[in-house]
């Protein structure tokens, strides 16, 4: 208790220096937690250049356009209003939003939710529209490019909004679809002044779309949004260049309302003065024929090229300006290309998706969560950028000369891929979470995972002699040694990549699974992608952050020893002596290293591993087996016998790499067996009715592990794993019913589609808003292939 005291003074102390004083965000803020809204939908936007998130009402509700960044505001002016005129008349003019705001309010809001329905299924939305008593059915498919093993179209911030409108009326009927935009995100930036519209239109290749450009001029990553319209053979492409956003909004209504069009006054606005708001609207309009349908198609793009992060100190340009330029005036060919290449995009998305939705033997709910958990690809505080034109090796290798023969071209043609640990846990890449989430990187986008490998590779070998306060022991250590893996490359409001380990409550030099896991992963990806140019380069760092490793084996008997304090991903759960959740990667790691020195033909490395396994193996099975599973640690306390979910965490790597059997079987099968069944029953089947998923700690007597705040949680991507590890060891149905639990809590019961937790417990208790481990689903699908 004394020491947890003291924990909580000196983390408020940090905590209210960062705040209060220097005036910025905590990597971890423990007294502001994000509130749960129950809101969320399908996010837009492709990799690396910012997200808007949409409610499943339609709302724009969530912004991360700085990266790393969010902002939780729901702006009301930015709407999609339908217009239906028959003979000449308008008969019917709607926002289609159930909202009833304060302002706008000579709109006419209030559209009824009981006929309105909506879809997702990433990277795709359905929102369905029955216009009560009109007879036409609007459908609006939104679409982003995000498609697997595309490095170009994938990178693109832009949205689209496909409107299929369906008329069943016995004649025709003019319709219109009005999409509103306020300049801004909802914060007082807004109101800074400075900001205006202008209309635009951009042709190519006969093709032409029209809409309006919103300059977002702030000092610092300033932006510009365009809401645009592709113009075709009877359609009609309308425009109004700015209006307030703040007052009532006749004026727009009555033009909408007059003939279904706006009023297209050409030149720009004026800058806002300070305390303005502005906003635009684009309209596409269309004759739609008795009994039959069309199609009006709508964008949304943003152009923030160059992005500083929180220190200012460097300038980086995100992937897309690769393709279309870095000088801040790309977003009208950014909705040109978005508008004549949706269809394209949403083809291969179909082709990727529809061998797994159209596979009857997988349940409905794996479908959903497999496809709408990777929103956090995109959504996770993302961002890619390109390297310099003028960057050197000799730049990005570090003082130490990283000796990575690759680094430069791999970072070059596929830029630098970022990613925080969590919404709410503010680290770019967090490392010992990566590793769960790593498969949908390496399954879909294996070019990123190998240049985020190869940041971390350069990391390694490097050293910040800087010393610190860490917050959990109030010890002073040095923020990254040499050959240790670091936690993560740093805060998006410092400068990441450059300074990294944001991560202050432990000093992770002595943590036990970072090294481990770099060895996994790169075996890992190796065995997924074959390629031998990274084996070769990652063979070096992987012997050197093992020897590193070697000195946690205090006793020489072949296997690591944890130190008596919370020393890996579970940083909440002390762990003492030989553990089955460390002890079995380092085995996983130590037969990764014969299997990589097979390949490479290093034979004195292979041997020494050998030695090194066979010694490391007899001690794990005699220290940890207990005739039914592997305790959780050697220590002999009270708790050192809980069943750990996650404690075949390194046969699920071994499992995913075709190392489980035959000369490289390190963990006997019928133990495996045994454990998993063993938590089948206990942590899934005996804890909330089998509905929950596993819990990370359970007494034998099936009650559970309550000694530590992390032992009696859900960790959400954990149970992706072991469900992953169940179906490699033939246990497919209780794979499916241990991860069902999770999704039904998270996406049904709790309300928090698009926001997936890192945990929650049995009552209602959830930490850590839209996480990176739930990822980890994707090793699910690479267990079924």
């Amino acid at each position: 208790l004394l020491s947890y005291v003291s924990f909580l003074c000196r983390y408020f102390r940090w905590w209210y220096k960062k705040t209060r004083i220097e005036k910025k965000s905590a990597f971890i803020d423990l007294l502001c937690a994000v509130p749960l809204q129950q809101i969320y939908g399908c996010p837009l936007g492709g990799i690396g250049g910012g997200t808007i998130t949409r409610g499943w009402r339609g709302e724009f509700c969530r912004w991360q356009l700085n990266p790393g960044i969010y902002h939780y505001e729901t702006v009301i002016a930015n709407q999609f209003t339908v217009c239906l005129r028959c003979k000449g008349q308008t008969i019917y003019q709607q926002v289609l939003s159930t909202e009833r705001p304060s302002a706008l309010q000579g709109w006419n809001w209030g559209f009824c939710g009981h006929y309105a329905f909506y879809h997702a299924l990433y990277p795709r939305a359905w929102m369905v529209y029955e216009l009560p008593g009109q007879n036409v059915v609007l459908t609006c498919r939104q679409v982003s490019p995000v498609i697997p093993h595309d490095y170009k179209d994938s990178s693109l911030p832009v949205g689209l909004f496909i409107w299929e409108v369906e008329n069943g009326r016995d004649e025709d009927v003019e319709v219109s679809i009005m999409f509103s935009l306020q300049n801004g995100t909802g914060t007082k930036e807004d109101r800074n002044g400075g900001h205006w519209n202008e209309p635009f239109a951009f042709e190519k290749e006969g093709e032409r779309v029209a809409g309006v450009l919103l300059h977002h001029c702030t000092c610092v990553n300033p932006f510009t949004f365009a809401i645009s319209a592709r113009e075709k053979a009877g359609t009609t492409v309308t425009h109004l260049t700015a209006f307030n956003p703040a007052g009532l909004g006749r004026e727009v209504w009555q033009d909408l309302l007059q003939d279904g069009k706006l009023d297209s006054s050409p030149g720009k606005s004026s800058p806002t003065k300070k305390g303005e708001v502005t906003a635009a609207a684009v309209c596409t309009s269309c004759r739609v024929p008795a009994r039959e349908h069309r199609t009006l198609e709508l964008a949304m793009a943003w152009d923030m090229p160059c992005v500083h992060f929180g220190s200012r100190e460097k300038l980086h340009s995100r992937r897309y300006t690769r393709f279309f330029g870095s000088g801040g005036d790309a977003a009208p060919a950014l909705s040109h290309h978005a508008l004549t290449h949706y269809e394209e995009w949403e083809r291969k998305i179909e082709a990727w998706q529809k061998p797994i939705l159209e596979n009857s033997q997988l349940p409905s709910w794996y479908k959903s969560a497999l496809f709408n958990e990777l929103y956090f690809v995109t959504d996770g505080g993302t961002i890619w950028v390109e390297l310099p034109p003028d960057c050197r090796a000799e730049d990005l290798q570090g003082p130490a000369g990283a000796g990575l023969s690759h680094l430069l071209p791999v970072l070059r043609e596929y830029g630098r891929f970022a990613y925080l640990e969590g919404q709410e846990y503010r680290m770019y890449n967090t490392y010992d979470v990566h590793f769960y989430a790593s498969f949908a990187l390496v399954m879909l986008w294996p070019k990123l995972q190998t240049s985020l490998q190869y940041d971390i590779a350069v990391t390694v070998v490097n050293e910040d002699v800087q010393p610190r306060q860490y917050l959990m022991c109030g010890q002073t250590a040095q923020v990254k040694l040499k050959n240790v893996v670091p936690h993560d490359i740093g805060d998006p409001g410092d400068e990441p990549w450059q300074r990294v380990n944001a991560y202050l409550m432990h000093d992770t030099a002595d943590w036990k699974d970072l090294n481990l896991k770099f060895v996994l992963q790169v075996y890992r990806d190796y065995y997924l992608t074959h390629d031998s140019l990274y084996l070769r380069d990652m063979w070096p760092v992987c012997q050197a952050v093992m020897e590193s490793e070697l000195k946690f084996d205090m006793d020489n008997d072949g296997l690591i020893e944890n130190g008596g304090f919370a020393d890996q991903t579970y940083d909440a759960w002390v762990v003492n002596g030989a553990s089955a959740y460390c002890g079995g990667l380092w085995l996983a790691a130590v037969c990764m290293m014969c299997k990589m020195a097979e390949v490479l033909g290093d034979a004195e490395i292979q041997q020494k591993y050998k030695d090194i396994l066979n010694k490391g193996k007899e001690a794990f099975e005699r220290m940890l087996w207990n005739g039914k599973y592997y305790n959780y640690d050697s220590s002999g306390s009270d708790t050192s016998s809980s069943i750990m979910s996650d404690q075949c965490a390194g046969q699920w790597f071994l499992g995913a790499c075709g190392l489980d059997q035959g000369e490289f079987e390190v963990f006997p099968k019928s133990h495996i067996v045994s454990a998993l069944k063993t938590i089948f029953e206990k942590n899934v089947m005996s804890f909330a009715g089998g509905s929950m998923g596993a819990v990370n700690g359970m007494r034998p007597d099936g009650v559970p592990d309550t000694s530590s705040v992390q032992s009696d949680e859900v960790w959400i991507g954990v149970v992706y794993a072991l469900a992953a590890t169940m179906i490699q060891e033939g246990m497919v149905e209780e794979g499916f019913r241990t991860a069902e639990g999770c999704y039904r809590t998270v996406w049904e019961r709790l309300g928090m589609a698009f926001q997936t937790p890192e945990a929650y417990r049995e009552k209602k208790v959830y930490r850590s808003l839209a996480y990176m481990r739930p990822l980890s689903i994707w090793s699910m699908q690479l267990a079924l292939e």
